[in-house]
């Protein structure tokens, strides 16, 4: 993986002025060296300008960036941030089209073939993606995104001059960025965080490229294409049918994406998506006489202080046991003490841009530390539970007719302790809505669904391309924050086309939520694993966690100068801080309950005072 920015302007002479430009694309790539230090490169032409920081996956010897190629008089460049994991079925026609290939990196197959194919080549590509490419000939920045939007793309127009980078922080690089917020900015912090609106940079003026879609910039204008989404379809296949299907595209998905010319790992949590991923990853390396280093993450005192509950019923450690002597691995045991994840949050944020899920962005982000260490490429079981359906809110009636997004539908909670003034200024419950409906509006249906199966087909649209999302985000960049590459099998777009489409009796054979993935990869689990129920990424219990999250907040709230004391109802606030925290009713997803509502604002806090941002 890598950072990827620039900046094009078609009035601006950016050569006239080369040392002062260069300096600015340098200073780019410098911000994003977390995502790549392997390497770096800037390229300068008359109205372009392209920066990079690599971290070296694919032909690391050769594979450098930016990259430019020309053909028949036409020239091109790309910056690219991604793995394309069927570069080996493009090259035969793109070398029978008369390209020779100068490296064996798949950056130069996605020039070439956008060279040879035109734009909407894009469609061919199976991988995660983030990358601009640059057409001298026709004077076109062209800015793709992959389908599940697993790799970030921002940007941002500054009067004439069109800006991107992986991150805002490299955006604000540039000497006309500078970060502000506005009303808009607090209404997706507050009412939506930490999931953020589609195509929404948070920052006033700033935009994401969306999932599944392309930007062409040119002279005349900036045109959004859509080049991928959803579909409803007809299942027809039987259920014998469609557990094979799903089974072959599964492990396909992951055979795929082992390619590299580094070790890869797997994170091992003992639920069944990472303990699948960790099965065909590990005999995929048997295979070539390799083993598979794995890794677990958990909390200092868990074994002490864990609570069962609705969200949260077990803890991972028996069941990564379980899956250790079914399938041998070089497994490292992480943990995290509650100081560390106290302090990580900060750090969290510096990788985010923004507040973020608290205390799991915050442990992620120190696992991923660790585990950068010895591998550069890691496997997870990220998304197949928005995918096959493995929240409670897919199941459990309560939940499934929230009127409003069914991880975050209860506003009061995430509000407890705001001003009502700002709450009724924001109109935060009403932001909320309409972006709930906005995205109802978009999701497909077949004309003769039943009310249950329109409800099920639009939960789970919403957590695909909202909640999947959401972690998506979180997973890159924890992970690329210490330059680990974090790959996501189970968001391969054939996998989500089909799945998407299968009846939820097929997904929920006999009550057992992911039952079809249960029954399509049963070869690859010991049995008391395949029966274990659905248990989501670990949290800290322990209360000194708690007592750490209090005394911040409070120095923050006594501090009449803190950015966040206009939010904040102090006497509220206060109240809250000294009452019991409830551990198991989330208020956003299945871990953020009490104490994380405390560590949201507190990296709110941070987040304002290190980008000076007012009300």
């Amino acid at each position: 993986m890598c950072g990827i920015a620039g900046f094009c302007n078609f009035r601006q002479s950016y050569t006239k002025n080369r040392k002062k430009w260069e300096q600015i694309l340098t200073e780019m790539y410098e911000c994003l060296s977390h995502r790549g230090n392997d390497s770096h490169g800037i390229f300068l032409g008359e109205h372009i300008g392209l920066s990079h920081a690599r971290l070296s996956i694919r032909d690391i010897a050769f594979g450098s960036q930016p990259m430019i190629r020309s053909r028949y008089g036409r020239t091109c460049g790309i910056v690219y941030n991604g793995e394309i994991y069927n570069t080996e079925e493009l090259l035969p026609d793109l070398i029978r089209a008369g390209y020779r290939m100068q490296t064996s990196s798949d950056t130069e197959v996605i020039l070439s073939a956008y060279m040879h194919y035109g734009k909407n080549f894009v469609t061919r590509l199976n991988g995660i993606f983030a990358f601009a490419i640059w057409d001298e000939a026709a004077e076109e920045l062209i800015l793709y995104r992959d389908r599940a939007g697993t790799k970030p793309l921002f940007y941002t127009f500054l009067k004439d001059t069109f800006l991107f980078a992986s991150e805002p922080k490299a955006l604000f690089r540039h000497p006309g960025c500078t970060p502000k917020i506005n009303e808009d900015s607090l209404r997706e912090i507050l009412a939506i965080g930490p999931a953020r609106t589609s195509g929404c940079g948070i920052f006033e003026g700033i935009r994401e490229v969306r999932p599944g879609h392309y930007l062409t910039l040119s002279r005349r204008s900036c045109e959004d294409t859509l080049y991928w989404d959803l579909t409803a379809a007809e299942h027809s296949d039987s259920y014998g049918e469609t557990v094979e299907k799903t089974g072959f595209l599964v492990k396909d998905a992951i055979r795929r994406q082992m390619v590299s010319d580094v070790p890869v790992c797997t994170f091992l949590s003992g639920g069944i998506d990472s303990s699948i991923v960790t099965s065909v990853a590990a005999s995929y390396l048997r295979e070539k006489g390799e083993t598979l280093n794995t890794f677990s993450f958990d909390f200092l005192g868990n074994d002490i202080y864990f609570q069962s509950n609705a969200f949260q019923p077990e803890r991972d450690l028996p069941y990564v046991q379980q899956m250790l002597s079914f399938c041998p691995t070089n497994h490292t045991y992480l943990e995290c003490d509650q100081s560390t994840l106290a302090d990580m949050l900060y750090d969290a944020v510096d990788a985010k841009d923004f507040p973020g899920m608290t205390d799991v962005d915050a442990s992620l982000l120190y696992f991923c530390s660790l585990v950068s260490q010895k591998n550069k490429v890691a496997l997870t079981g990220e998304c197949a539970d928005e995918i096959f359906g493995g929240y409670p809110w897919f199941y459990r009636k309560e939940l499934l007719e929230r009127d409003g997004f069914p991880w975050s539908a209860d506003m009061s909670a995430r509000t407890i302790f705001l001003d009502e003034k700002i709450t009724k200024k924001l109109q935060l419950e009403d932001y909320a809505y309409a972006r709930y409906q906005d995205s109802l509006a978009q999701v497909p249906h077949l004309p003769d669904e039943s009310s249950e199966e329109y409800r099920r087909r639009n939960v789970s649209y919403l957590n695909i391309k909202w909640f999947m999302q959401t972690l998506l985000d979180r997973m890159d960049r924890t992970s690329m924050y210490s330059g680990l590459e974090a790959r996501v099998p189970f968001a391969d777009h054939r996998i989500m086309e089909y799945v998407f489409n299968v009846p939820w009796e097929m997904k929920y054979q006999n009550g057992v939520e992911k039952a079809l993935l249960r029954d399509a990869c049963r070869d690859l689990l010991p049995e008391t694993l395949l029966h274990r129920k659905k248990s989501p990424y670990p949290k800290t219990y322990h209360p000194a966690y708690e007592n750490l999250l209090v005394e911040r907040l409070g120095k923050v709230i006594d501090n009449p100068n803190a950015p966040i004391r206009p939010l904040i109802d102090v006497k509220k606030a206060k109240k809250f801080m000294a009452s019991h925290k409830e551990l198991g009713k989330p208020w956003f997803g299945q871990l953020m309950a009490g104490p994380q509502l405390m560590a949201y604002f507190i990296q709110i806090n941070y987040w304002m005072e290190q980008y000076h941002l007012s009300l």
